[in-house]
């Protein structure tokens, strides 16, 4: 996120605009915790990890009371627009304060899990993806060494575009994830035609929201309905810190720049993204109101390679 706050307040000051940092998300903007924002103020920042304005969530801002305080400090500092960097839920909260109050914003996609409609990255995704790898790679080091199967289980509630892209480039198996069904009995089955075809060690990716349930749990079932020995491992919160890939500082840069020229030039409720290449703006709504799918090529790319 630093890179996009960046991009934002330097390309703000460019254009002779006023810009303000609210600290702690719209925790922040309720407590009117607002700081002026100047060049120097995101100076060293690009190759940071996190966010320097620091995020909250923010249970008063759920309801109207919490959204007109908000509205209120807004117009105590003469702010008439804002930049939501986020996800679903920053922008569900957008949605709600420009409705009410006709706030000029653009939210800008941030969540390592990619899954927000609208845009083909999010920021923080490719970072998350090889920070994970990384991990996995000397995860298969150590299972090719002791002839060991691991069930490897990364970030992703609700989508499986970390464990797909991990699984592939990791080289794993198989991979689960929340949007394709898989049975335990298919995975008993699976794992017997990579015993057959030689294979002494094996990688299974899942993501933490596959309805088989987590890495502990498919373990403790494949070891007391077949008998099959794993390792889990649990890659959790490493996924989400660590300087910023190239990709991610190069996004976070490109949608923080078109965020503020999209404010200038009157556009609102929307988000910023990228998608084939080129800058788009979606309505927030659908950002949320529809399902960003999985890339179906690549599902028959891993179905292909991890035999």
């Amino acid at each position: 996120m630093n890179a996009c706050v960046r991009a934002v307040v330097r390309t703000a000051i460019n254009e002779g605009l006023s810009i303000f940092g609210i600290q702690g998300g719209y925790e922040g903007l309720v407590e009117g915790d607002i700081i002026p924002m100047s060049m120097r103020s995101v100076s060293n920042i690009i190759q940071r990890g996190g966010t320097i304005l620091k995020t909250s969530r923010c249970e008063t801002f759920y309801h109207k009371v919490g959204r007109k305080r908000a509205y209120d400090v807004l117009r105590e500092w003469n702010i008439d627009g804002l930049i939501v960097i986020g996800g679903d839920g920053s922008f569900r909260g957008a949605h709600a304060l420009c409705e009410e109050y006709r706030i000029n914003i653009i939210g800008v996609p941030a969540t390592i899990d990619n899954d927000i409609y609208g845009t083909d990255l999010t920021i923080g995704y490719d970072t998350a993806v090889n920070t994970a790898l990384d991990l996995i790679d000397k995860i298969r080091d150590t299972a090719e060494s002791h002839s060991r199967l691991f069930i490897v289980e990364v970030m992703g509630r609700e989508a499986g575009f970390i464990a797909l892209a991990v699984g592939i480039c990791g080289g794993a198996e198989e991979i689960l994830v929340p949007e394709r069904r898989m049975s335990y009995e298919q995975l008993y089955e699976a794992i017997k035609v990579w015993s057959k075809a030689g294979k002494t060690s094996s990688l299974i990716v899942v993501a933490e929201g596959d309805e088989l349930g987590n890495a502990n749990q498919i373990a403790a079932r494949l070891k007391k309905d077949y008998n099959i020995d794993c390792r889990v491992c649990i890659l959790g919160h490493t996924q989400r810190g660590g300087s910023p890939t190239a990709t991610d500082r190069l996004l976070a840069s490109r949608l923080g720049y078109h965020a503020v020229l999209g404010l200038i030039e009157g556009k609102s409720d929307v988000m910023v993204g990228w998608v084939n290449n080129q800058i788009v703006f979606t309505p927030l709504e659908e950002t949320w109101e529809k399902k960003k799918p999985l890339d179906e090529e690549l599902l028959k790319i891993y179905k292909t390679l991890s035999r």
